[in-house]
């Protein structure tokens, strides 16, 4: 059995993985979709979204690596960590959900990806910013499906819009988290890597202002709950995801197909 790797903490390796993390796991839980969608399209629709964040996924790590002294491979950082070296946001790591779930989840986070992408294009690091200039592209389109769909079902049937109206109350209380922070995010923006995320928050509240309030749904309260997924403390849904993500790659290590 394939044991786990070791991350150095370091401020830019988190600050990379932060990102890759994030798109990682939330196009792992979008890919449980395929299949399962209400329509042909959406399964069509969700399993490209979701080949979309494990490719930017796969760009974000592969640079993380490198500032590994072991020069890991995007697969090892992938596959190979203990679950507390994962540093997405908890929301992402949530349960699939329902329909609605899975599309306020994608509105609230594609367009926190977004807005990260935009700045992220000014980056020092030359390569990261190559990547974000193909992942905002992507991120525009998952931004535009998903508040489409959310102005769909929460204007729609009245089960459509408590649906909604339940999916967003139990994810805004996740939302505080990508907005929060720490020293990663301190040097980050003192090196130009990247913005601190607390500079995409009021960006982030009017757009959401615009989506919910077409959708003829309020913008809930902050809580004063704070989830902890960036600083690798996880919430019960975590292990499972990983569990099973990880089982080929710790049953036959190094295997290929």
């Amino acid at each position: 059995m394939q044991g786990s790797i070791q991350i150095p903490a370091d401020p830019k390796l988190q600050y990379l993985l932060r990102i890759g993390d994030a798109c990682l796991i939330l196009g792992q839980r979008l890919g449980e979709w395929c299949g399962h969608a209400p329509i042909v399209e959406e399964d069509i629709a969700l399993s490209n979204m979701a080949l979309d964040l494990i490719g930017q996924a796969r760009g974000v790590l592969t640079l993380a690596g490198d500032q590994c002294p072991q020069d890991y491979d995007e697969d090892q950082l992938a596959f190979l960590r203990d679950e507390r070296d994962y540093l997405n946001p908890t929301i992402v790591e949530l349960e699939r959900g329902d329909f609605a779930f899975t599309m306020l989840r994608n509105t609230l986070v594609a367009t926190w990806l977004k807005l990260l992408w935009e700045r992220l294009r000014d980056s020092s690091d030359a390569e990261l910013a190559a990547i974000a200039g193909k992942a905002l592209k992507e991120a525009r389109y998952h931004q535009q499906h998903a508040a489409d769909w959310v102005v769909r079902l929460g204007d729609g049937t009245e089960e459509s819009r408590q649906r909604c109206e339940t999916a967003l109350a139990r994810l805004w209380l996740y939302t505080p988290e990508l907005f929060e922070d720490d020293a990663v995010d301190t040097a980050a923006q003192a090196s130009g890597l990247g913005p601190a995320t607390s500079e995409l928050r009021d960006p982030w509240l009017a757009e959401m202002r615009e989506i919910l309030g077409e959708a003829g749904l309020a913008l809930p309260q902050d809580a004063a709950f704070r989830s902890s997924g960036k600083r690798g403390v996880h919430s019960e849904h975590m292990g499972y995801i990983l569990a099973e993500m990880q089982h080929l790659q710790r049953a036959f290590p190094g295997s290929a197909w």
